[in-house]
C-alpha cells in the first residue's frame, strides 16, 4: 500500500489539505483537495483526496458536480448519503455567496437585478424552474416562490398557481423568472404565449406583470427591456 492510499492522517503534515489551506490558503488547494476536507474520510484502501479524484473524473469536474443529483453522487464508491448531502450543502452555499442578496424590502429597479440574484441559483440546474418575485406597491420584495419544475424543454405553469400567494400577500406587482437549461435564454413561442396569459390574468386580477426574465448560460433576456411587456 502506498502512501497515497493511506489515510490522510498518515500522510506528512505538508501534505494533508486541512494543514495545508491553514497553512498557505484554500487558493493552494487543487479541486480535489479541497473536495477531500469535505469527505474527511475516504474509503477501503483509499484516501479522501483519491475518493475526491474519481468522484470528479466520474461526474467530469467540477460543473458536473453541482448539477449531479443526490443519487448519482451515491453512486460513485466512498461517496454515502452523508457525503452527498455535504458536498451539496457546500454548493448550495457557494451559490448563495454569490447571488446578490434580495431580501424583503429590496427595491428591483431593473432586471439585471434579477439576473445578478438568481443567475449563481439556476446556471447548474438541469431542468427548468419557474419563479415567480411578489412586489409591493413600491415594487420592494415581499418574497419569491418557486412555481413549478419542470423537464429539460418544459415547465407547466398555471395562472392560479402563480397568482395564488400574490393575491394572498396582497402584492401589487410581480416578476417571473425562469431559466433556459440549453444556455440560450431566447424566448420560445411556449415562453411568449405564457407571458401573454399571465398578463392577461393579472390585469384582470389588478397585479402588474413587470417583467418575465429568461435566464441562460451567462446572459439574460428581459420581457420588460425588449418591449414586449404591454
Amino acid at each position: 500500500m502506498n502512501q497515497k492510499s493511506r489515510g490522510i492522517a498518515h500522510w506528512p503534515k505538508s501534505e494533508r489539505p486541512r494543514e495545508r489551506l491553514l497553512e498557505a490558503g484554500p487558493a493552494s488547494l487543487s479541486d480535489a483537495q479541497l473536495l477531500a476536507i469535505l469527505l474527511r474520510v475516504g474509503r477501503q484502501d483509499f484516501s479522501a483526496v483519491q475518493v475526491a479524484m474519481d468522484l470528479l473524473h466520474h461526474l467530469e469536474g467540477l460543473q458536473g458536480l453541482a448539477n449531479r443529483s443526490l443519487e448519482e453522487l451515491c453512486a460513485v464508491p466512498g461517496i454515502g448519503p452523508a457525503k452527498a448531502a455535504q458536498i451539496k450543502a457546500a454548493i448550495e452555499l457557494g451559490k448563495r455567496v454569490l447571488s446578490t442578496p434580495l431580501t424583503t424590502g429590496t427595491k428591483i429597479a431593473n432586471s439585471q437585478i434579477v439576473f445578478q440574484h438568481y443567475y449563481p441559483l439556476v446556471r447548474d440546474l438541469r431542468h427548468e424552474v419557474f419563479k415567480v418575485i411578489l412586489l409591493d406597491a413600491k415594487h420592494a420584495v415581499i418574497r419569491d416562490l418557486t412555481v413549478s419544475e419542470g423537464s429539460l424543454t418544459t415547465s407547466l405553469v398555471h395562472p392560479r398557481e402563480v397568482f395564488n400567494e400574490a393575491v394572498r400577500e396582497s402584492a401589487a406587482a410581480v416578476i417571473f423568472l425562469h431559466n433556459h437549461p440549453s444556455g440560450d435564454p431566447s424566448p420560445s413561442s411556449e415562453d411568449r404565449i405564457l407571458t401573454r396569459r399571465l398578463q392577461e390574468a393579472g390585469n384582470i386580477l389588478g397585479i402588474q406583470v413587470l417583467d418575465h426574465v429568461v435566464i441562460g448560460d451567462g446572459r439574460f433576456v428581459s420581457f420588460a427591456d425588449e418591449g414586449w411587456i404591454a
